[in-house]
């Protein structure tokens, strides 16, 4: 797709998780505002984070957030009269010409944001789940103010599918992007090269969210051994799973598993590059699959769990391998098959060097940047013209206006 051209645009961007821990919400949020920083528009990020928090110049913080269990992990989000406040000081010093919201019926900033915001307003969902009570509890809060939001986007047709099943409405599927260069040009790291006597299969996520899948991975690792007694896990990510774990699971096994810890977005670049293959045994809560892309752009051979946004992001498996969902014995058999196969390693990098372009974040930014230009240009098609974002006076008002007004030191 050609670059969208666009007068620059004040565009302010908020993130409901926080960026003290990062994941993949944030990180889409920010690889997307330096993408379009860099086709020349201003942007403002804001999100929660702790005062000794790095963030970027762009980025505003919403303050400190609290750890809330949300979608089989635990999100840090931030809410009530104080963060609403910040909220309003953000839009007020914003004068965005559109407002991109994420996740806007989490409770968080994005909830508070559309609550509070009037004007183009543009909202990304990231979230699939098969049934989930909490988005049931909450359409009735949103209901209203959802009817302020001017298109939706959805990462994924998983996403999509909560989306409409849940809240109603329909959205256009823009994926999650990825910088696929950085990824392809990326430099092994000796520390991880695999070797036809010893190949490398990596994981990487919080090692102590049930549906990230380790401990399928972990189920498996005994009996890839017995067929290749050099193989090596390489486990990157934070969590108290660690070697102690690994030795009660495996006993003496476990030496063949290797604990990275957290490592940057360099050395996650390196490792993917260096690896013989990706393992993705995540057994659900997942939308999309962004570090499958990842892994993908690398070089890397997949193998993941055959959950739908899996099969989906790996081309039905032809950019990957796929084994039964949380079966430990299905994914021992699959890895043994794939280290053993060249050709079918080689035909799934092959395919997967292909598919990976469909996200590169050049094309995603131009098309949510086609979004935004339908948004605001709808405006005047009606003979209206372009208004930017502002405050919604109803607000102030019921019993929302008792929790999000600004009460007496609320702003300090």
């Amino acid at each position: 797709m050609a670059p969208v051209e666009l007068r620059p645009l004040r565009i302010g961007i908020v993130c409901p998780y926080s960026f003290d821990v990062p994941g993949g919400v944030q990180f889409h949020v920010r690889d997307l505002a330096e993408a379009l920083i860099a086709r020349g528009h201003t942007v403002s990020v804001l999100a929660p984070a702790d005062d000794d928090t790095p963030i970027p110049p762009y980025m505003t913080s919403a303050g400190r957030s609290i750890p809330v269990r949300y979608n089989g992990a635990v999100a840090r989000m931030t809410f009530g009269p104080v963060t609403a406040a910040r909220v309003r000081r953000w839009l007020a010093a914003g004068e965005f010409d559109i407002l991109h919201l994420h996740e806007p019926v989490t409770p968080s900033l994005g909830m508070l944001a559309l609550w509070i915001a009037d004007g183009p307003i543009v909202a990304t969902f990231h979230t699939a789940l098969i049934r989930s009570r909490p988005l049931q509890m909450v359409y009735p809060l949103v209901r209203q103010s959802m009817e302020k939001i001017s298109a939706r986007i959805a990462v994924s047709e998983d996403a999509r599918r909560t989306l409409v099943e849940h809240l109603g409405g329909d959205a256009v599927v823009i994926p999650n992007g990825v910088y696929v260069d950085q990824f392809t040009s990326a430099e092994p790291d000796p520390r991880w090269t695999g070797t036809p006597s010893a190949p490398t299969i990596a994981f990487l996520g919080r090692l102590d969210e049930p549906r990230k899948g380790l401990p399928v991975l972990f189920g498996a690792v005994s009996e890839v051994l017995k067929s290749c007694p050099g193989a090596r896990f390489l486990i990157a990510g934070t969590g108290e799973t660690g070697p102690d774990q690994a030795r009660e699971l495996l006993g003496d096994d476990a030496a063949a598993v290797e604990f990275l810890g957290a490592i940057t977005d360099d050395e996650k670049a390196a490792l993917l590059r260096s690896v013989d293959i990706y393992c993705a045994p995540q057994i659900g809560g997942e939308s999309f699959g962004i570090v499958l892309v990842e892994a993908m752009s690398a070089g890397a051979a997949v193998v993941a769990s055959d959950l739908g946004a899996f099969r989906r992001v790996l081309d039905e498996g032809a950019a990957g391998t796929l084994f039964h969902q949380g079966d430990s014995g299905d994914l021992a058999r699959t890895l043994i098959r794939v280290l053993a196969d060249d050709e079918v390693r080689a035909g799934t990098v092959e395919r997967g060097l292909q598919v990976v372009r469909r996200y590169d974040w050049a094309s995603v930014t131009s098309e949510i940047l086609t979004v935004y230009e339908m948004v605001l240009d709808s405006g005047e098609l009606e003979g209206k013209p372009r208004r930017r974002v502002g405050e919604d006076p109803s607000s102030l008002r019921g019993a929302l206006g008792r929790l999000v007004r600004r009460d007496a030191g609320a702003d300090e």
